[in-house]
C-alpha cells in the first residue's frame, strides 16, 4: 500500500472544507500542484454548478 498521500484527493478535500485553490501546498508547475488543482476543481466546479441550478 502507497502511504504517499494523493495530491488529487488532497485538493478534492481541500474543496470541501473552501480551501482557496490558491492554498495549493505544491510548487506551482509541478506534476503534483497540477493534480491538486485538477483535485479542487473537480469538487469546487460541481459545486458552483449545483448552486446556480438553484438560483
Amino acid at each position: 500500500m502507497n502511504s504517499d498521500p494523493d495530491p488529487f484527493e488532497q485538493g478534492e478535500r481541500a474543496a470541501r472544507q473552501n480551501i482557496p485553490v490558491e492554498a495549493n501546498p505544491y510548487q506551482d508547475g509541478s506534476e503534483q500542484h497540477s493534480l491538486w488543482a485538477a483535485g479542487h476543481e473537480k469538487i469546487a466546479g460541481a459545486r458552483e454548478a449545483n448552486e446556480s441550478e438553484d438560483t
